[in-house]
Parts: structure tokens; C-alpha cells; sequence
């Protein structure tokens, strides 16, 4: 079993006086298997049961991505965006981008070269609803 995931920020943002979405950054290493992503899958529902809204997944360490995965990771962003949030991914190499678009998720994320890009788009878009 690779590396799986490592938590790095969790923070919560205020903007007017009003509680907003609480984010994350999921930094993931290694090569991500089905297992690996079953897993990760249910570190989603649990990160969205405690309020975690907008998520940005750093694919910068991952060497390989199993396609079978990205059709449960597609459905756990819907579950991010009925919360009002998303599932940004960031830093996934040409391969790895090749990987997703086989597995036809490609439209259902936004992708970012680097990770302060997608965690900026978060914060741009309170700025812009609030």
C-alpha cells in the first residue's frame, strides 16, 4: 500500500461577520490504487459530515491513479457541491490527467497546475457571493 493522503490545512474563513465553508487541502502521494481510493472516498464523507465544504486534492506526489476510483471521487464532489462547496484538483501530471480523461471525469472537476491556484479560486469565489 503507497502513502495515502496527509491532511495539511483545515481553516475556516470569515467574511462579513459570517461563518463561510471550511476548507482543506489533501495532499496525496505515491501510487493511488483502488483501494487507495476506496479509502480516500470514505475520507471524504467524513471530512464533508464535519463540515468541510471546499477540498482541494494536491496530486503533485502521485505517480499513478487507478481510472476505476474517479467515477466515486466524481460523485463524492457532487456531495461537496450540494454543501455549497467543491472538489478542486490540483497538480496532476500530463499522465495523470490522461487517466482521468479516460476514465471521462474530466469535466466534472476544475483543475489547477498548483495548488495555491484552486485554494485562491475558493477564497475568489466567497469574495465574489459575499
Amino acid at each position: 500500500m503507497s502513502e495515502l493522503a496527509t491532511v495539511e490545512v483545515v481553516r475556516t474563513t470569515m467574511a462579513k461577520n459570517v461563518m463561510r465553508p471550511r476548507a482543506m487541502t489533501m495532499v496525496l502521494e505515491g501510487e493511488i490504487g483502488r483501494d487507495e481510493m476506496a479509502e480516500i472516498g470514505e475520507m471524504l464523507v467524513s471530512l464533508s459530515m464535519d463540515g468541510v465544504t471546499d477540498l482541494v486534492m494536491d496530486f503533485r506526489g502521485v505517480t499513478h491513479l487507478d481510472y476505476r476510483g474517479l467515477v466515486t471521487l466524481s460523485r463524492r464532489a457532487e456531495v461537496f457541491r450540494e454543501l455549497g462547496g467543491d472538489i478542486k484538483l490540483a497538480g496532476l501530471s500530463p499522465y495523470l490527467f490522461t487517466i482521468v480523461q479516460a476514465a471521462g471525469v474530466q469535466d466534472d472537476f476544475d483543475f489547477f497546475a498548483e495548488v495555491r491556484d484552486a485554494q485562491v479560486a475558493f477564497r475568489d469565489a466567497v469574495m465574489v457571493q459575499g
